[in-house]
């Protein structure tokens, strides 16, 4: 039996997308300055105009203005073109309180339903058309910034589509890319440039696709784009930045928010455990969710569903994952290294999939099938 599944990718020039690095790159410099830094930033980009708001409490001293400008710059944006607005106070002192529970103990900083998803479906354990549309988006940005296509401007998007019979992927039944693009080059040259240089080197030899089943900027044209065309918002690429829509999302955004907001800790942590389960053979395909109240440090409840594909017991499963992997605020903040200043490259590439972060650990895993509490 055919069935399809797709998911979608964005450019870091994608509006949406430059609200979220434009967020996480306020909290990694509140964080450099201050690792306690409470943060909880949002931004708009529309057309001449980035605005960021939010509350901030931190003893470090920023020149917002200026972070936000080095973004734009990095993106491809002309800083000048836009007016900045930043409108910042300090947290809550009735949300403070919650959190602050003492020298060794912090309350969640909200409340919040967190999901992690694992599959054995690509060594990343993700799903696989997440792989390839964020594979296609990352090789469209680097043409356009090695200049291998000049024509190219920063906002693009793309969604894949694949083809699966018997729960097994069989071929890419479709691809749309769309790329911001100068006037100067046709249509059809596009065309062949980005089939040339993203499409082919991106796809080729994962598995079978037609050449008519991939659809570049299908409009036709897409010269007006970014902040100028569309209003930007953080928050709004959740798909993109954890499962690509092809597991649960608790709702809560990741970027311009500190690790006590368990939106954020809470939801690194339930990829880890789904990631250990799964890369330590006890299943093929893994969900976690966790819930917590804000002002208390433990969660409110812990479940996790393999969707049948568990070689164990599943409450089996669950207890060890309860014993083995800290749940709580603090613990967690600290096993994961989460007041370290480093989220703004997430905000770009996906908070997921790359081995090189604390919740990406195959030594997890395998510390986990050796029954080794973390």
């Amino acid at each position: 039996m055919k069935h399809y599944k797709s998911a979608e990718s964005v450019t870091k020039g994608h509006p949406d997308k430059l609200c979220d690095y434009i967020a996480d790159s306020i909290l990694d410099g509140y964080l450099k300055g201050d690792e306690s830094s409470r943060v909880a930033v949002e931004v708009m980009a529309t057309k001449g105009l980035i605005l960021v708001a939010g509350e901030v409490t931190s003893k470090a001293a920023l020149d917002v203005e200026n972070i936000v400008r080095d973004v734009l710059f990095d993106v491809g944006y002309e800083p000048q073109n836009f007016e900045i607005k930043v409108r910042l106070h300090a947290q809550s002192p009735d949300i403070a309180q919650g959190v602050d529970r003492g020298e060794n103990l912090l309350g969640a900083g909200d409340q919040g339903i967190v999901y992690g998803y694992a599959t054995d479906e690509t060594p990343e354990y993700l799903p696989l058309p997440q792989v390839l549309a964020r594979r296609l988006t990352m090789r469209l940005e680097e043409v356009r910034e090695k200049n291998i296509i000049p024509e190219l401007m920063p906002d693009g998007k793309c969604l894949v589509t694949v083809e699966y019979e018997n729960s097994e992927a069989t071929r890419i039944h479709s691809v749309v890319l769309s790329s911001q693009h100068e006037e100067s080059i046709s249509n059809a040259d596009l065309r062949k440039a980005i089939h040339t240089h993203v499409i082919r080197p991106a796809l080729e030899g994962v598995l079978p696709f037609e050449e008519e089943d991939i659809h570049i900027n299908p409009t036709g044209r897409f010269v007006f784009g970014g902040p100028e065309a569309d209003t930007g918002l953080t928050g709004r690429k959740l798909a993109v930045d954890t499962y690509g829509g092809l597991a649960r999302h608790g709702g809560g955004a990741f970027s311009g928010k500190d690790p006590t907001k368990v939106d954020r800790s809470g939801a690194y942590m339930a990829r880890l455990i789904a990631r250990s389960v799964v890369s330590s053979g006890l299943a093929k395909e893994c969900e976690v969710s966790i819930a917590y109240a804000i002002g208390r440090p433990e969660p409110l409840y812990f479940d996790i569903d393999c969707f049948g594909t568990e070689t164990k017991d599943i409450e089996t499963i669950k207890e060890e994952c309860e014993t083995l992997f800290p749940l709580s605020v603090l613990p967690m903040i600290h096993y994961l290294k989460l007041r370290q200043d480093s989220y703004a490259p997430l905000a770009i590439k996906g908070h997921f999939g790359d081995s090189e972060l604390p919740w990406e650990n195959d030594l997890a895993g395998l510390l986990f099938h050796a029954g080794v509490s973390l």
